[in-house]
């Protein structure tokens, strides 16, 4: 009996080291992995999502979902505009059944470098993500973005202080479900999430919501992305509600190479 007793008071003393050695091997493994794990760049290589595209309409009194399917492919290395090697990828839309032509929406591209990958897409370039991947560390991802960059498309604050949003990953939960699909291996950037009176229960009160997040699947690649970006501003004349200017895209793979 003194022999139990002490295996059980043994594994109790053992449990939380034995716990924490998990925890910090995982992180471990995030920290030693290369950025190509989770954004790998090859010539030829595809992702298909499905996106649901949020607009308002009727001068920003009402909301509109449209739903397609959208497809990257990786085309070819080039040279990017500031002279660096860089992957051109094209984009093609489709409706969400994939019945139709698939039909070109312009391109954007992917720059490997030591220790980050970039993007630069509508001439918006952007950290996507950098090295180590640990939750200690942030960067700042949009630091050369122009003020205000969605100034000549939206009449909206929200992206005032783009340049100083910190980007930072989330590697606690390396599973990801979205959309009855399961995704594993999975990285997160978080880059912004802010709400000022959301849901809006005042309509005479002014509101806004951000929110903007990546994730990543081990040798995917890019597999959910929010960005949303909303402002609302209330009737200052009366005689009825306000209305919301801006923006939400939330896409997730359906189907890769």
């Amino acid at each position: 009996m003194r022999s139990f007793s002490a295996y059980r008071i043994l594994i109790w003393i053992l449990l939380p080291f034995l716990f924490f050695s998990c925890t910090k091997q995982t992180l471990e493994n995030f920290q030693n992995e290369p950025l190509s794990d989770y954004m790998p760049v090859q010539t030829g290589k595809y992702i298909t999502y499905r996106l649901d595209s949020l607009i308002f309409t009727n001068f920003g009194r009402n909301q509109e979902t449209h739903s397609y399917l959208v497809k990257h492919v990786i085309d070819a290395q080039i040279t990017d505009n500031l002279g660096r090697p860089s992957f051109r990828v094209y984009r093609y839309t489709n409706d969400t059944t994939a019945s139709g032509p698939w039909i070109p929406t312009g391109s954007y591209f992917i720059t490997p470098l030591n220790g980050s990958i970039e993007s630069i897409e509508d001439n918006l370039r952007v950290i996507k993500m950098h090295l180590p991947i640990s939750e200690n560390t942030t960067w700042k991802g949009n630091i050369y973005l122009a003020p205000n960059p969605y100034n000549s498309l939206y009449s909206f604050s929200n992206d005032d202080n783009m340049m100083d949003w910190n980007f930072q990953y989330d590697t606690e939960d390396s599973t990801f479900s979205y959309g009855g699909i399961n995704y594993n291996k999975v990285c997160s950037v978080e880059e912004d999430n802010e709400s000022f009176n959301v849901p809006i229960t005042n309509p005479g009160a002014y509101a806004s919501y951000t929110r903007a997040v990546e994730r990543y699947s081990k040798n995917i690649g890019l597999i959910f992305r929010e960005f949303t970006m909303w402002e609302y501003q209330p009737n200052t004349g009366g005689g009825g509600g306000g209305y919301q200017v801006g923006f939400g895209v939330k896409m997730w793979m359906v189907d890769h190479n």
